[in-house]
């Protein structure tokens, strides 16, 4: 409130009529009598004039004159004019002004005499009286034609009017000066309110609060102001969520660049950990044979079964490698057809049958009506031969492996289900990444190389449908979703 504009605004009008009236006041009481004395002085001149305009010495046919008559009785002046040849006119017109004209040089002899004005012909002065005569004003001296003349004025206390006038001029004041701080202290409440509401306003923005607005019809400059923090505030908010959306984008930018370098990084420790081996094993059998360790033909044909599997394992590696690269990078195309699926599984399940019974699993597909479903044939061909080789790579304990199709509304989802260990919960998320694997001995063991779940992860996002795990008590379940085709839907239903 120290700072406030509203008390500044009554503080400083105040002020100045404060000063205002001290300065009237003391004006008044430097000026009032000398302006009155010079205004007086003037008035006698008038009169002076006027009788070095009369003719032949007919000063008495200034009575016939009433403008000249009426001057003297509002000036209150007391006119005498003595010619060369002892005439003498009076305004009065009584043998007492002709007394006074005998003593009028004793009358300058009393009281305070201070000259005003002196000139050739008049003198101007100023005589202050005792208790017993009143102040006066006198003009004397010589007209144009040698006549004497003396105009006389009485004048009242100009102090004592000074002070009244300044007592008036006091109350007056004081009371305009009241009156007016009340007016004032109205007028700056009505002023400074909208002004307060800005400041509040200004204040929420600082805050990042753009929702309050100023409201107000009036066209004045705080109207104006009003209506450009309006737009500033517009502005700002637009501005502010401009940047913030910009900066969110730039950190996802960022945290996928991150992400990608961490890939990256990821990605060739991985691949510079499985070539180790198998590039390892070659060179080591390669070198076996080339210093001829064993010189039996047997020895050199298991060197070379040895050296021929490593690179089949390598070859088989980087084909997937490409395929998955394919797909993360949206480089390859996603062929939508409509294809009998029953008859792409049981492909699969003819070809891995060879490999369960030299394992000793039994494959079980029962469904022999067509299903006919939309997606990628030959990718989807590659989705099922993950997941029956992943399920041949772990099966155990019952050495069963499941697959079926269920028919849910829209869509038909194939499963296959594999007896054996079942993944800890807190890798179920994991299975789906690159190079990871959940048993890396027993993974080495059949040469795995942890990217085929991540290639069906990849097709099955290309495709905008869904796959996932689940652990069962005696074993584990991989499935994936298709769309029914179009037409099929009602069978699809029935079965």
């Amino acid at each position: 409130m120290k700072k406030s504009i509203k008390i500044r605004l009554a503080v400083t009008y105040i002020v100045i009529m404060c000063l205002s009236l001290a300065v009237m006041l003391g004006v008044n009481s430097l000026f009032l009598e000398k302006y009155y004395l010079a205004r007086k002085t003037d008035s006698l001149k008038n009169v002076y004039q006027a009788l070095n305009n009369v003719d032949n010495y007919q000063y008495s046919a200034l009575n016939d004159d009433d403008a000249f008559k009426k001057y003297l009785a509002e000036k209150n002046f007391r006119l005498i004019v003595v010619d060369p040849f002892g005439n003498c006119y009076s305004t009065t017109k009584d043998e007492a002004e002709m007394l006074a004209y005998m003593q009028f040089e004793s009358q300058f002899s009393r009281g305070k005499r201070v000259i005003m004005e002196q000139k050739d012909n008049y003198v101007v002065t100023k005589i202050s009286g005792d208790a017993s005569t009143m102040d006066v004003v006198c003009m004397y001296g010589n007209l144009d034609d040698k006549s004497s003349f003396m105009i006389r004025t009485p004048i009242q206390s100009i102090r004592d009017s000074a002070q009244i006038s300044n007592m008036f001029y006091l109350y007056i004041g004081l009371a305009t000066i009241l009156i007016s701080s009340v007016i004032i202290w109205i007028m700056s409440r009505r002023i400074i309110r909208p002004l307060q509401t800005l400041s509040d306003i200004s204040r929420e923005m600082a805050d990042l609060h753009f929702d309050v607005k100023y409201h107000s019809t009036s066209q004045d400059e705080i109207g104006i102001l009003g209506n450009n923090l309006n737009k500033l505030s517009e502005d700002l908010e637009k501005t502010i969520s401009e940047l913030k959306t910009a900066n969110n984008e730039l950190q996802q930018d960022i945290a996928k660049k991150e992400e990608i370098d961490e890939m990256r990084k990821e990605f060739l420790a991985n691949v510079s950990h499985e070539l180790k081996t198998p590039i390892a094993l070659i060179q080591g059998y390669a070198e076996g044979l080339q210093e001829c360790i064993n010189d039996d033909a047997q020895s050199r044909e298991f060197y070379c079964e040895v050296i021929v599997d490593e690179a089949g394992k390598m070859n088989q590696m980087v084909k997937k490698l490409l395929t998955l690269n394919q797909l993360e990078f949206g480089n390859d195309t996603v062929a939508m057809e409509r294809f009998d699926l029953t008859d792409l599984v049981s492909g699969v399940v003819q070809s891995a049958r060879l490999l369960a019974e030299q394992k000793g699993a039994e494959i079980h597909f029962n469904q022999t009506e067509p299903v006919y479903v939309w997606g990628d044939e030959f990718k989807m061909e590659e989705v099922v031969t993950n997941y029956v080789s992943n399920a041949l790579n772990h099966v155990d304990y019952e050495k069963k492996i499941e697959i079926k199709t269920e028919i849910r509304q829209d869509t038909v989802r194939l499963s296959v289900f594999n007896t054996g260990d079942v993944i800890p919960e807190e890798d179920l998320d994991k299975v789906w990444v690159k190079f990871y694997k959940v048993d890396k001995a027993r993974t080495r063991e059949y040469g795995g190389s942890g990217i085929g779940l991540s290639i069906v992860k990849a097709i099955m996002d290309s495709m905008h449908q869904k796959c996932g795990v689940k652990n069962y008590s005696n074993g584990v379940e991989f499935w994936f979703e298709l769309s029914c085709a179009d037409g099929q839907k009602t069978e699809c239903q029935k079965m």
